[in-house]
């Protein structure tokens, strides 16, 4: 009986590419490589095989700069040429990731020695989506993070928002203060005749109860605004 032969494994004809890739971050950092090459690393475990670098391109013209990709809503990446669920899923996870981050930098801290962090936070989990978001922020005595809730999901100009609700899990959560955000879909972070009374219906709710609404911000993809250090709570 002949003995079994055992053909060589193909070779991947992108490795070379690949580990000079990898080499060239490992030793210089993310600044030694363009937008879409850090693309391409993220899209390496979405296509094992295959030359990656069109669809990184691609993706930077669509969407403007890395960032913008990785912010990206799932249906408008899907729109790219050979963008499949596989991309949106690797590139998903980065964004969550950074989140995540974020999310633990401003966790068990006293959110006023971590302003700054808390703002891109907000930016990134809400900045560059399409319809509107009420978020809220429970503090602890300590002003400590200890929930991060979405309450409402609305249309492009408009989220409906219950002071009650918004009370009552307060009270369920035994936080002290919140901090209500919402974004503008527009980028335009000024506040509305509708957020500003919004925003007082919530502090006469929450007042006889001894929570205190801490601020209110209103996020946009490139900026934020404070009601409070616009002199608004």
């Amino acid at each position: 009986m002949a003995a079994a032969t055992h053909k060589p494994s193909p070779v991947n004809p992108n490795s070379g590419h690949r580990a000079r890739l990898r080499e060239r971050f490992l030793k210089a950092g993310p600044d030694a490589l363009a937008d879409y090459e850090m693309l391409e690393m993220i899209l390496f475990a979405a296509n094992p095989r295959g030359d990656v670098k069109p669809l990184a391109k691609r993706l930077i013209k669509a969407f403007g700069s890395f960032a913008s990709v990785i912010k990206a809503e799932p249906e408008e990446l899907l729109k790219v040429e050979q963008v499949t669920e596989s991309v949106v899923s690797s590139l998903k996870v980065i964004h969550a990731s950074a989140q995540q981050l974020l999310k633990e930098e401003i966790k068990d801290r006293p959110v006023i020695q971590s302003w700054s962090s808390l703002l891109d936070y907000c930016r990134l989990a809400m900045g560059h989506r399409k319809e509107e978001e009420f978020r809220l922020l429970f503090l602890n005595q300590k002003h400590a993070l200890i929930a991060d809730e979405v309450q409402n999901i609305g249309t492009v100009n408009h989220t409906p928002v219950y002071p009650r609700e918004v009370v009552k899990r307060a009270l369920e959560l035994g936080a002290s203060s919140i901090i209500l955000v919402h974004n503008h879909p527009s980028g335009d972070v000024k506040p509305s005749k509708e957020d500003i009374d919004m925003t007082r219906q919530i502090i006469t709710a929450a007042h006889p109860l001894e929570i205190k609404v801490h601020d209110h911000i209103i996020v946009g993809a490139k900026n934020t605004y404070s009601f409070r250090s616009n002199g608004l709570i």
